[in-house]
């Protein structure tokens, strides 16, 4: 059905009525990373930012009501980061709880390192200790897996709220920061940079991998794990839908608001489309990989044992996400009324197998070259 355009332009910006499809919107300007520091610069730049973690320095935290209180705040009744205004999805138990078995179907799905992470972690180089980044560690699932299959590097989880992980491996450290600052108290650092489904908090998403590409040492690796906030057809087409109008396909409906809700937070909606052309065409990368996964978003590939199982974890993963999305379409001016019949419609939508639809998840890595 029809949504007349005014009276949703009245609670949000314009470009929430708008179709997707149409690249003429604009987004406020923003700051992007800070310029690297000139060649011979000290690897650790000191920061007056209270929020930033002090590094290298352990900072394990345990999860005080004070940490909470002062990580968290309350949004739309969900736990949104204190720090961050660009990415708005929430970082409280239920959320955590969503990630942890996502990445459990994602290990199932695509393995947990690609090929070369064995031989750039390798315990091989004398007088060298292996090293792992994982920025936007979420609940730190993947994280605490490299720390444990690799019991002689030194690992570290970067996300904006400290990883309450109660086991984490004595190799694991956990630092609160945001990355849009910047990575140069970082460079040389490590062997292995990861960041999964982070863009929705990047404001320069181009600048994040200059960066990534000067923490990383000669020789290491880039994992970088984006989807494409689009849902694709059983031929694999794109379902391009616009929020000019309110109907079905429900769920690519909401997707549609939800990535003009993340353009206008500052976030980077399209870095998956982009991510390999990025890493192909930075200098300091070789040997770059692009693999697409292809998700179904329900239980619809009916007689496909495997196909079944997966779709039933996916949908089970984008109705709690119906949830976490909540507070960034609210927040980017969406009546709650129109919030409220996307989200009942797309998840009626995903429990029927309504719609033969899948999500596309990409993983790029690459080799940082020797010299």
């Amino acid at each position: 059905m029809s949504y007349p355009g005014p009276a949703l332009r009245s609670h949000a910006p314009e470009d929430f009525d708008i179709d997707t499809d149409d690249d003429a919107y604009s987004v406020a300007s923003l700051p992007p990373f800070s310029p690297p520091p000139s060649v011979g610069a000290s690897s650790h730049t000191s920061y007056d930012v209270s929020m930033r973690s002090g590094s290298p320095a352990p900072s394990v935290w345990s999860m005080t009501s004070s940490i909470r209180a002062q990580a968290f705040k309350q949004e739309f009744g969900r736990g949104i980061n204190n720090y961050s205004e660009v990415y708005r999805l929430p970082a409280d138990d239920e959320e955590l709880e969503r990630l942890e078995k996502q990445h459990a179907m994602f290990k199932e799905l695509m393995g947990n390192y690609p090929p070369p992470m064995y031989e750039v972690m390798a315990d091989d180089v004398p007088g060298e200790t292996k090293a792992c980044l994982d920025l936007g560690c979420g609940a730190g699932s993947w994280i605490i897996d490299c720390a444990q299959d690799f019991p002689h590097s030194q690992t570290v989880a970067v996300d904006l709220v400290p990883m309450q992980s109660l086991s984490m491996p004595p190799n694991c450290r956990s630092e609160v920061d945001d990355i849009n600052l910047g990575l140069e108290h970082f460079y040389g650092d490590f062997n292995v940079v990861h960041a999964q489904l982070i863009a929705s908090g990047i404001k320069d998403y181009p600048g994040l991998i200059d960066h990534i590409s000067r923490v990383i040492r000669p020789g290491g690796l880039i994992i970088m794990i984006e989807w494409d906030f689009h849902v694709w057809d059983h031929n694999y087409k794109q379902v391009k839908l616009g929020t000019h109008e309110i109907g079905p396909p429900w769920w690519a409906r909401w997707l549609a608001f939800a990535q003009i809700a993340v353009r206008n937070s500052g976030g980077s909606a399209d870095a998956a489309e982009k991510l390999h052309s990025w890493i192909s065409n930075h200098p300091a990368f070789e040997d770059v990989v692009s693999e697409d996964f292809w998700i179904p978003a329900s239980h619809w590939a009916r007689g496909d044992e495997f196909q079944m199982r997966l779709g039933a974890t996916m949908r089970d993963d984008i109705l709690a996400f119906l949830n976490s999305g909540r507070p960034l379409l609210l927040g980017s001016g969406v009546p709650e009324p129109i919030v409220n019949e996307i989200q009942h419609n797309a998840a009626m939508e995903l429990k029927g197998a309504l719609q033969p639809q899948y999500i596309r998840l990409q993983r790029v890595y690459a080799r940082k070259k020797q010299h």
